[in-house]
């Protein structure tokens, strides 16, 4: 997936340093939701030199250009994924932050049917739902 987000950088004319791939490569092989500290510390791993502005500055430069969306999830940090990740939706757990995410092909109509209901064309749509466990987790 990184060579995905690079190629696509490189496509709207980014240029693509070093630094700005290693974070490219850090954001495609994620599987969470990291916000920029997160990066930074997954980053500098890779390359010690890295600093936090740079990371900083490349994911600015990645949101602005559409290739990263950023997400809020109410906890007050943003958090990243690549852009061009197929559709899904987050249930956040807010005790723990945890992020899941899924696909239910019955939300994904009946947002479709609303749309139409009110007289519109979904061309998108963000579903975040908060919630805690029914019971603890072992």
């Amino acid at each position: 997936m990184s060579d995905t987000i690079i190629s696509r950088c490189e496509a709207k004319g980014l240029r693509m340093t070093d630094q700005r791939r290693i974070v490219a490569r850090v954001i495609g092989e994620s599987e969470d939701h990291p916000d920029v500290e997160e990066l930074y510390a997954r980053a500098s791993r890779i390359d010690p030199k890295i600093s936090l502005a740079t990371v900083y500055r490349t994911v600015k430069l990645f949101e602005e250009a559409g290739i990263l969306e950023r997400l809020e999830f109410g906890d007050g940090r943003a958090r990243y994924e690549d852009a061009d990740r197929d559709h899904h939706d987050h249930l956040i757990d807010v005790q723990t932050g945890e992020v899941v995410e899924f696909v239910d092909p019955e939300i994904e109509a009946l947002q479709e049917r609303i749309a139409q209901r009110l007289g519109y064309r979904l061309i998108g749509h963000r579903l975040e739902l908060l919630g805690v466990p029914l019971k603890a987790r072992r």
